[in-house]
């Protein structure tokens, strides 16, 4: 079940840049026209760790923008969604990672199962993505 919350919270984190982050040598489609790893990317063990608290992070920040946004005035809605994408950007890059770095990763995960099962386990380790719903900056009482 964690499973699809990550890759729900993947899919909804993508487009942190417009950019493509990942190369298109990386992937060919197979008989069925479905994308498969031509040779699997090694993604380190701190980089995995930085995505997973970037992905609380961003959720964090998305679920609190939100909530902001259900309730601005229409008037203040694009600079409240300016900021909250701002504010996903720095939550990304707080932890170490570009936001290309950030969303290979995530494309990654998707397309690669030891990938995947590996950031998934360091999510469900420090509380999953959804751990911060309904309590949106809780969790940064810790000053970090």
């Amino acid at each position: 079940m964690r499973s699809l919350a990550l890759l729900a919270a993947c899919v909804a984190l993508a487009p942190l840049a417009a950019l493509p982050a990942m190369s298109q040598e990386t992937s060919q489609p197979n008989h069925m026209g479905i994308p498969q790893m031509t040779n699997p990317i090694n993604v380190p063990d701190q980089k995995l760790d930085a995505a997973a608290s970037a992905i609380q992070h961003v959720e964090s920040v998305r679920y609190d923008y939100d909530q902001r946004l259900t309730s601005a005035q229409p008037a203040d809605r694009d600079r409240l969604a300016q900021e909250g994408q701002k504010a996903m950007v720095k939550a990304v890059t707080d932890q170490g990672l570009s936001v290309d770095e950030y969303n290979s990763i995530l494309q990654v995960a998707q397309s690669d199962p030891d990938v995947r099962e590996r950031l998934i386990e360091r999510v469900e380790r420090s509380g999953g993505p959804g751990a911060n719903d309904g309590a949106a900056g809780g969790s940064d009482s810790s000053g970090q």
